[in-house]
């Protein structure tokens, strides 16, 4: 049964849900131009808490579905097929060799009212603000990780960047980043760069008035200011988070209607998947997203009924998703600092296993690089590693541990959430290095911001790891690997290159990626890249994943993708046509 998702990707599917839907029959609509319809609160569930709402501190995707909906940068990205499309600039110009982007701003557009203005009323966006961001984007601070985005790529990001350390920030800000008058701003690269404008729709290019960080600081974390389609109105952490239409906003669909169209939307914290699918039957959710192996099969049985009649349907939606489930391993660090143990790792995970058997279908192997399947992108020509056990035994004596003789007990850190896979993963893992290997694995379990913390400062050795695109390119996931992020000291954060892999040849080849302007160059020269760091045994890929979610049948407007995008502004609730 499981074949029926492959053949329906990118398509929809209707089911049947169990009891009556309250949410559906309580609600009231109201008709605009064109058939959709105004009216309604989207409510949605999380499994796990938000660590910070921070444009610049957004490093998990919990956040991101919560703040895409409240602020927005020059230019985002479109829900359906992940193009850039125009946001906060209306318009922009590229010079010929992608050094320079000018954005022309949209007039009339304004911040969220909040107690931060004097009058608590939400003032005009213009282009300082631009500038402002982004400034803050390439400082040293705690709260801000996201340097990395424009490291060594926008003129004067990293001079300005080091000010900051030395506590005397230089007049002016980031050079590269210029304002030209209130309503156009221009940005200045080192080299050509033909991604950057992907890179812009990241979080943290997104804009908030220097009033909000002036008052809040790093309470910015919980106190939101943003320009987007929905504003906070109540965040009660682990228990709700309410957004309420934004009615400044300066969105007008192509029939003059004015966005957005739904009330408002609700997150709740229901840890349990079984209760989250279950509130959604009851028609207390509009959504569900990744449900576990066993669920999955209860909703095909549900489309076996759905033929012969029955309740109000609900949809599946299925795409292949832009994302890789991985074990780090600390590559700094014995025994993860010898190539050797890293490569026995590699040969004694049966990938295609894991999938057709713990996962019952639902992915692909890993059994290429760190980035997923990618239009454009050769991932079939990485070659990666197949289980082969005698080869995991040669390379793990090769290192020095003949049979794991002498091979310390090592821990496999995963984080909560995520329904029982990731659980079921690590147990099979275990197993597999016991019996391939000889090596004792024990397995620790940790609330999401701890396993963030101890992979991130290098106190973890090896880990469960995921990567959801923040933008689609190859160079999203290779940036994981780059080495011009590792810092020094081991006790340092390492954000991104979490792994602390470093190479000059997977460097070079990066960074001649990075400069190239024609894509399909570009591409090929990412998959060499990519190529370096498997050859290297850098990471573990274990699978590709599938996105996998419902929604109401009378959710309109609201197309899945393989980054899990989520853009509330245009969605609505037709629940007379449903």
């Amino acid at each position: 049964m499981k074949k029926i998702f492959y053949f329906l990707i990118g398509a929809t599917i209707i089911l049947t849900g169990c009891g009556g839907n309250e949410n559906a029959k309580n609600g009231n609509s109201q008709a605009a131009n064109g058939g959709v319809k105004y009216g309604g609160v989207f409510k949605i569930n999380e499994t796990e808490d938000f660590r910070s709402l921070y444009p610049l501190n957004v490093t998990e995707v919990v956040a991101h579905r919560i703040t895409n909906q409240v602020y927005q940068g020059l230019v985002k990205l479109d829900q359906e097929n992940l193009s850039v499309i125009p946001a906060l600039a209306e318009k922009w110009d590229v010079n010929e060799d992608a050094t320079s982007f000018t954005f022309h701003l949209r007039k009339g557009v304004k911040f969220h009212d909040n107690a931060c203005f004097a009058d608590g009323k939400g003032r005009e966006f213009k282009a300082s603000d631009v500038k402002y961001c982004l400034d803050k984007a390439c400082e040293s601070a705690p709260e801000n990780q996201m340097f990395w985005l424009f490291k060594d790529k926008v003129k004067g990001a990293n001079e300005y960047h080091q000010s900051t350390i030395d506590k005397a920030p230089l007049a002016g800000g980031v050079e590269g980043v210029k304002v030209i008058d209130d309503y156009t701003i221009q940005i200045d690269l080192n080299y050509s760069f033909a991604g950057f404008l992907k890179i812009l729709s990241h979080s943290a290019c997104w804009v908030y008035p220097k009033e909000a960080y002036d008052m809040y600081g790093i309470d910015m974390r919980i106190n939101c200011v943003g320009t987007g389609p929905f504003r906070v109105k109540t965040i009660k952490e682990s228990e709700t988070v309410i957004l309420e239409n934004n009615p400044d906003y300066w969105g007008i669909d192509e029939f003059g209607n004015k966005l957005p169209y739904l009330d408002g939307i609700k997150f709740s914290f229901i840890k349990e998947k079984k209760a989250e699918l279950l509130e959604f039957r009851k028609g207390n959710l509009d959504m569900v997203y990744r449900l576990p192996l066993e669920m999955i099969k209860d909703v095909v049985g549900e489309l076996e009924d759905a033929k012969k009649g029955g309740n109000k349907p609900y949809v599946m939606q299925v795409v292949p998703a832009m994302s890789v489930v991985y074990l780090g391993m600390q590559n700094k660090l014995a025994p993860f600092d010898n190539v050797d143990v890293r490569k026995a790792f590699n040969y004694a995970i049966d990938k295609n296993s894991i999938v057709t058997y713990t996962l019952q279908g639902d992915g692909r192997p890993g059994v290429h690089g760190i980035v997923p399947p990618f239009k454009g992108y050769d991932y079939e020509n990485v070659k990666g590693y197949e289980f082969d056990a005698e080869k995991a035994k040669e390379h793990l004596a090769k290192a020095g541990y003949p049979n794991g003789k002498g091979f310390p007990e090592i821990t496999l850190q995963i984080n909560s959430g995520g329904g029982d896979r990731n659980v079921q993963i690590a147990e099979v893992v275990q197993k597999m290095l016991s019996e391939n290997l000889g090596i004792s694995v024990k397995i620790e379990q940790l609330q999401f911001p701890q396993h963030l913390e101890n992979l991130e400062t290098g106190k973890a050795l090896f880990w469960r790891s995921g990567w959801i695109a923040d933008y689609p390119d190859p160079e999203n996931f290779l940036n994981l690997l780059y080495g011009g992020h590792v810092p020094a000291e081991i006790s340092t954060k390492s954000f991104i290159n979490s792994v602390r892999y470093q190479n000059e040849a997977f460097d070079a080849k990066f960074n001649e990626a990075l400069r190239e302007v024609d894509e399909a160059k570009r591409y090929e020269l990412f998959r060499q890249a990519d190529q370096i760091a498997v050859d290297d045994a850098a990471t573990l890929p274990i699978f590709y994943d599938e996105n996998t979610r419902l929604i109401q049948v009378y959710v309109k407007n609201f197309p899945s993708n393989a980054m899990e995008y989520r853009d509330m502004t245009a969605v609505y609730f037709d629940k007379e046509g449903e």
